[in-house]
């Protein structure tokens, strides 16, 4: 057999994968359509897929969705970003600056360790429970697991890329943004997307506990209401943005990727 042969035989194959996927969820919700039309399971507490489908209508008609979508991500766009910036730039601080490291690690343990469910309330007594909250909120949840991943991915530069950088004579701003980064950014980007996903789920927290607007406080009214239907669209929801931000970071670390290789 070539070798020419196997990559075919592969590409041949791959669709494959996402057929059964697609046949995996179709008969997954084709089963749950007919336990809850047949009446084996009380719509009450499981609403059929379609009428969760169809609870999209009046929240898109009342412009309710739109608006309550754009608070959430506004939120968590400003938390996220400074949990990024914020927990890179600290990273390599701590990194370059081993004393640094030292003196800070207990401390950012301890905050680490901080319950931050518990500490929601607080945050609304002194920020209130407007913007400001839930950026904090999104920012506590997103930032440590950040620092550490970059502090532990900047570890694993090889030394022999150091030696080659130091034997050019490179500055350190240019080390770190040539050598050390790109060898630390697979282990950034995982952390990217945990982080993504415990942001959202902060603001959500944030927003059901104390807060006026956004997909959280929609997320307790339906429930308070026996709305099933509707929380279950908008669990949905907020699944397929959790989804489509880590399917953007997928792509943005190729594009990076590509971009320091070229370099």
């Amino acid at each position: 057999m070539s070798s020419e042969a196997v990559p075919a035989r592969r590409l041949r194959a791959l669709p494959a994968i996402p057929l059964a996927q697609g046949l995996t969820v179709l008969v997954l919700l084709l089963a749950w359509e007919w336990a809850v039309r047949s009446n084996t399971v009380n719509a009450l507490y499981l609403p059929a897929p379609t009428a969760i489908v169809e609870s999209f209508g009046p929240l898109l008609a009342q412009g309710r969705l739109l608006h309550h979508t754009a608070v959430t991500l506004a939120e968590f766009a400003v938390g996220y970003a400074a949990a990024v910036f914020g927990g890179i730039g600290l990273g390599v601080l701590l990194v370059l600056v081993p004393s640094a490291e030292r003196f800070a690690h207990p401390f950012i343990g301890a905050l680490m360790s901080v319950p931050k469910v518990a500490i929601v309330p607080l945050l609304a007594l002194w920020l209130g429970i407007g913007f400001t909250h839930k950026v904090a909120i999104v920012f506590l949840f997103a930032v440590f697991q950040i620092v550490y991943s970059t502090v532990a991915g900047i570890k694993q530069t090889r030394r022999e890329h150091l030696k080659v950088a130091r034997a050019f004579r490179a500055s350190t701003l240019q080390t770190v943004f040539k050598v050390i980064l790109p060898s630390a950014m697979p282990t950034i980007f995982a952390a990217l997307r945990v982080s993504a996903s415990v942001g959202l789920l902060g603001a959500l927290f944030a927003e059901m506990l104390s807060s006026k607007e956004g997909l959280g406080n929609l997320i307790t009214r339906s429930t308070a209401s026996l709305d099933t239907a509707e929380t279950f669209a908008l669990i949905a929801l907020v699944t397929l943005l959790a989804v489509a931000m880590i399917a953007a970071l997928d792509l943005l670390e190729r594009m990076v990727f590509l971009r320091w290789r070229a370099a």
